[in-house]
């Protein structure tokens, strides 16, 4: 089973939120997930980011892939260089 984190998304139309979690890469965007380790807004300025940094470390350390953008909101919350 390949395990990605990803982002699920929530909110409105033209008004995104969107919860981090960790998900079977099998399973679709908006469906099952494992884990919720945290909650982005890009709505406000700046963006809000919020993902517990020991949940996100424990899914990387155990093989889980980051999407590209979730790897760019970790960068930016400094979880990983």
């Amino acid at each position: 089973m390949a395990v990605k984190i990803r982002l699920k998304r929530l909110g409105a139309k033209k008004a995104p939120f969107y919860r981090v979690v960790v998900a079977d890469e099998r399973s679709p965007r908006d469906g099952k997930f494992i884990e919720e380790i945290g909650y982005y807004n890009p709505l406000t300025t700046p963006a809000d980011i919020k993902i517990n940094a020991e949940k996100a470390t424990k899914w990387l350390n155990n093989g889980a892939q980051p999407t590209e953008t979730v790897r760019t909101l970790l960068k930016k919350t400094e979880i990983i260089k």
